[in-house]
């Protein structure tokens, strides 16, 4: 059985992610390596020095910036099952499906999503995408002369994300590249112990069915539960539960989605409107919030099929909150962890198990870059 319910391809459990990055201590933060060209921007190497591996221009499976711009289109799950494909490089498996990669290392599974797809939905005359050497650079334009630019590299990796205003000026929201030289999604992983939680549980994680607007304001809004001594990347970020801890959160358990489906009903949908309210008010306090929806199935199906529909469901949310409560899209960066973290501790089918967490991550992804770029009056 697969996501839910729904026939798919086998695979093993999850197992949380949890190792360091190779060759460094801890929680260590790699600096700028060799390959990286003056002039280029942050992160970015020569084409000359770019490393081999999956999505290389000659190898099977390349695609250009990641990702097909027509993959969005895709909303039958059985579909997205026949369209995947497998491939193998360096010990370690890619399988690419409409608008995913997926990638299984020493029985990890990771998945990365074509980070311009919910601005192509928004407004397809307003959104225009070009390539500049190995990167795609897309542009959503807004009609108070607002544009929100994004920049992914060839494997569609977020690199950038910024708001320009009419004026010229930029407010960078996410910059994922600051560390150095790309690196592969399974380097990504911060290796830190636990939190000390010292508040009380249900202020930690907040249930939403039970909770009023001024409670989801103040888990949205609140400071990390143990000081963050330095800024990490975004990928950082999706990557690393323990780093993610230390942010509190807000359980939407309100949107309960049917079995092998990543659709947000209407009625399920109007429920968002009290996190939708919290969620702009922090926004308009601090234009440069970022918030992570992330995805979760129950425990029933293979680990691929999990992974893709939970990151799917983020997307659904982040995508409602968006066009029915006009939440800015950029504000919103959105992750599934598949049957990882179970709500209710069972292998058996479970409604709980399927929905959608909301925590801000801008104390961690931003520290000491909120004062360099401060955010227009």
């Amino acid at each position: 059985m697969a996501p839910d319910g729904v026939p798919g391809n086998p695979g093993g459990r999850f197992q949380p992610p949890g190792a360091a990055q190779p060759g460094l201590p801890p929680g260590a933060q790699p600096g700028l390596q060799p390959g990286v060209q003056p002039g280029l921007p942050a992160g970015r190497v020569d084409d000359r020095e770019r490393r081999g591996g999956f999505n290389v221009p000659g190898r099977p499976g390349y695609i250009p910036g990641g990702f097909r711009e027509d993959d969005e289109d895709v909303r039958d799950y059985g579909r997205i099952q026949r369209d995947r494909r497998e491939f193998n490089e360096d010990g370690r498996t890619y399988i690419r499906e409409p608008g995913r990669i997926i990638v299984r290392d020493r029985d990890n599974y990771y998945i990365r999503h074509d980070e311009n797809e919910r601005f192509r939905d928004l407004d397809r005359r307003a959104y225009r995408s070009e390539r500049r050497g190995s990167d795609t650079y897309t542009y959503l334009d807004r009609p108070d002369g607002e544009q929100i630019v994004t920049i992914v590299d060839d494997d569609g990796r977020l690199l950038r994300r910024s708001r320009r205003f009419r004026d010229g000026r930029e407010v960078v929201l996410i910059d994922n590249s600051y560390a150095g030289l790309r690196r592969p999604i399974y380097d990504d992983v911060v290796d830190l112990p636990p939190p000390d939680i010292r508040i009380p549980r249900e202020r930690y994680v907040v249930e939403y069915d039970r909770a009023d607007e001024r409670s989801v304001y103040e888990a949205l809004a609140a400071p990390p539960v143990v000081p963050v001594d330095r800024r990490y990347t975004l990928d950082q970020v999706r990557y690393s539960p323990q780093l993610r801890a230390r942010m509190r959160s807000v359980d939407i358990d309100t949107i309960n989605f049917d079995s092998g489906s990543f659709t947000v009903t209407l009625d399920q949908g109007r429920r968002l409107s009290t996190i939708a309210a919290a969620i702009n008010q922090a926004v308009r306090a601090n234009p440069q919030e970022v918030f992570l929806i992330e995805g979760y199935t129950d425990a029933v199906g293979a680990d691929v099929d999990n992974l893709s529909l939970s990151d799917r469901r983020a997307q659904s949310v982040a995508t409602v909150l968006t066009q029915q409560f006009q939440v800015p899209p950029e504000n919103l960066t959105t992750q599934g962890y598949g049957e990882q973290y179970l709500k209710v501790n069972t292998q058996t089918a479970s409604r709980e198990n399927r929905r959608v967490t909301v925590r801000r991550i801008t104390p961690l992804i931003q520290q000491g870059q909120a004062e360099a770029t401060p955010p227009p009056r």
